[in-house]
């Protein structure tokens, strides 16, 4: 479930073991148990929702779990969680934004503090990290579904930032504050996105060698494990390792 920068894209070709994919759905179906509490229980009239769905819809979660997670927003006296950010460094002073959804913000520290500093890095004040990044939205689209001059266009016009073709992808970008009233535009023309979501993309990448990037793959894997954490975003750029 990182955030479709850098690492995501590689991790995203690594495949996914049967214990791995138990613990995206969990990890899903908490964000979609969260938005429905916050909205409307209707994914056309939540944004947040309806991201949240598609998102368990890319990851092949079956549609028993997401009508269950919907359902268990209206259990009353369900767990409070709560959207808590952490800032911090990984291995190599690489930079990390972590968001977590929790029900217990001082666990969620704690374990992602032992994880850091586990692998040489460490946790940060508020404020430490983000100013390497900017918040933005992200849509991709497949190639195969629109030409590129399509995708401009209908970009462009919905009032994105930017459009830009890459491997068999197109990626739109968003002011972060338009994301969902231009993603609500595009999927009146486009029925499916690859992936779409708000992301923290950094300014500026540091360059790992093969060694460094194995291990720093390692440490993302180990923060990814922690239950809390939702999306990890990094400065590093991980060399393929394949």
């Amino acid at each position: 479930m990182a955030g479709h920068s850098h690492w995501a894209g590689i991790k995203h070709k690594k495949g996914r073991a049967d214990k791995e994919r138990s613990k995206i759905f969990s990890k899903l179906s908490r964000e979609i148990t969260v938005a429905a509490k916050l909205g409307d229980k209707d994914p056309d009239m939540n944004p947040r929702l309806r991201t949240a769905i598609q998102a368990a819809k890319q990851a092949n979660m079956p549609k028993d779990n997401i009508s269950r997670a919907i359902s268990k927003s209206e259990i009353s006296g369900d767990k409070n969680y709560e959207n808590l950010r952490y800032e911090g460094f990984g291995p190599f002073n690489t930079a990390l934004v972590i968001e977590t959804l929790t029900d217990n913000k001082n666990r969620s520290a704690s374990s992602i503090r032992t994880v850091l500093q586990k692998n040489g890095g460490r946790l940060g004040e508020s404020g430490s990290t983000t100013h390497m990044f900017s918040r933005c939205g992200v849509i991709h689209i497949d190639k195969e579904k629109i030409s590129e001059e399509e995708a401009f266009e209908i970009a462009i016009n919905s009032g994105a930032k930017d459009c830009f073709g890459k491997e068999d992808i197109h990626e739109i970008l968003t002011n972060k504050e338009d994301f969902y009233k231009i993603k609500s535009k595009l999927e009146k023309k486009i029925e499916n996105f690859a992936y779409s979501a708000i992301e923290w993309r950094a300014l500026n990448y540091l360059d790992l060698n093969k060694d460094q990037s194995k291990k720093m793959v390692e440490f993302l894997i180990a923060l990814e494990q922690l239950d809390d954490v939702q999306n990890i975003f990094t400065n590093a750029k991980i060399e393929n390792l394949t």
